[in-house]
């Protein structure tokens, strides 16, 4: 049984969503026309006065869970903003509450030390940096982390840093001023969970250099992005090491699992616009003397969709409150089974979209080929859905020793 949120949750699901309908929703045009001027890389200003103005109505760092420093909801509670938020590209900035920085946020709030967490959650904090997360590697098959070349070496009072990473999102951005980074610095550790760390690098450090931007199926998501970044010899005080040498694992399992809650909740928000749009635009064309939407595939495929995303909402929600009850550790099934259903059921939701807006939802017209690119790459991004399966399979056989 899921418990009920509480008056105080409930005013803010209120608030968050007018505040989506006055603010943000009217200026999505406007945004994306703004960002295609010019210089892409550079911060929308229009963006810039909408969060200016949800700071100052109180709806900043909604994501933090017991903290002081974001409005101490739980991961449960949380989840139901993030669909709000989810259902346009520009939602979660708009509150502070976008990936990576979220998680990057509370890595640092839980994990660094109280001087590294002073310097560098403050700016974040008031939204006037942003952050990066350096995992993902080119010459290796990052699915199994424990591939990471990546080195971090002790020098004295610095570790020296050495990799090539790549698909790190928001590195390309102007805003972003650190990395979390994660290598190897005990390679040799019999123990193979225990081999790397993870460790906070300033991105104007000497030997940082983005290489290069990634396009997703062509599209570049500036001015956030997704980078190829090296670190050539990088050098950062022992200071930045979080929580200690050979903890990266134990870190990124803290990290990962509500940032895997926050993309599910997201996803049911795209999903849910997919749904309106083919709902819309349906009612709207006539095909062999009817609407659209009275074609029996067309129902099929509206009432499916329905399903699927209430099935994924309710999974996500229970996950999320497992994780709250439990514990990560505990809700790691649970975790991964939303991992692999709600990129799947959005990509399916966003695909029978298109079709029902015939040659006009692969343009950019309706924003559905985008909505699909951002949704099929959270088939990979946080772990593949294959790696995610394993772990279900394998739990799911424990129980049947």
């Amino acid at each position: 049984m899921l418990p009920e949120l509480s008056p105080k949750v409930v005013d803010l699901l209120e608030r968050v969503s007018k505040f989506m309908d006055e603010n943000v929703y009217p200026n999505e045009e406007k945004i994306a026309a703004e960002i295609a001027e010019g210089d892409r890389w550079q911060p929308s200003q229009i963006l810039e006065g909408i969060k200016a103005k949800a700071k100052s109505e109180g709806l900043w760092n909604l994501f933090l869970p017991e903290s002081d420093r974001g409005a101490g909801l739980t991961n449960y509670e949380y989840g139901h903003l993030c669909e709000l938020m989810g259902r346009t590209q520009f939602g979660p900035e708009a509150f502070n509450c976008s990936a990576p920085d979220t998680g990057n946020m509370e890595t640092l709030e839980r994990y660094a030390s109280e001087e590294v967490r002073d310097e560098w959650m403050a700016p974040l904090l008031e939204g006037k940096i942003r952050s990066a997360f350096a995992m993902t590697e080119p010459a290796v098959a990052s699915s199994d982390a424990t591939n990471i070349e990546s080195s971090i070496v002790r020098d004295g009072d610095e570790y020296v840093i050495n990799g090539r990473k790549w698909w790190t999102s928001g590195a390309n951005d102007p805003r972003c001023k650190v990395f979390i980074f994660m290598g190897k610095s005990d390679p040799k550790n019999p123990d193979k969970h225990k081999q790397q760390s993870m460790i906070v690098v300033p991105a104007d450090s000497k030997g940082v250099k983005v290489l290069r931007h990634l396009p997703v199926f062509g599209f570049d998501d500036a001015p956030h992005g997704h980078g190829e970044v090296l670190f050539e010899n990088v050098r950062v005080p022992v200071k930045n090491i979080l929580l200690g040498e050979g903890r990266g694992f134990e870190i990124a399992q803290g990290r990962l699992g509500p940032g895997r809650i926050h993309h599910c909740m997201r996803l049911i928000g795209v999903a849910e616009v997919a749904l309106e749009k083919m709902c819309k635009r349906t009612k709207e064309r006539v095909a062999f003397g009817k609407p659209v939407a009275e074609q029996s595939v067309t129902q099929e495929r509206i009432a499916e969709s329905r399903i699927m995303i209430d099935q994924c909402r309710l999974l996500t929600l229970y996950a999320a409150h497992k994780m709250d009850t439990h514990g990560n550790k505990e809700a790691r099934k649970e975790i991964a089974m939303i991992k692999v259903s709600a990129p799947n059921m959005a990509c399916t939701i966003i695909d029978w979209a298109i079709q029902a807006h015939g040659a006009g939802g692969v343009s950019n017209d309706f924003g559905l080929s985008k909505m699909y690119a951002q949704s099929r790459t959270l088939r990979l991004a946080d772990g593949p859905d294959e790696v995610h399966r394993n772990q279900i399979a394998r739990l799911e056989l424990k129980r049947h020793n």
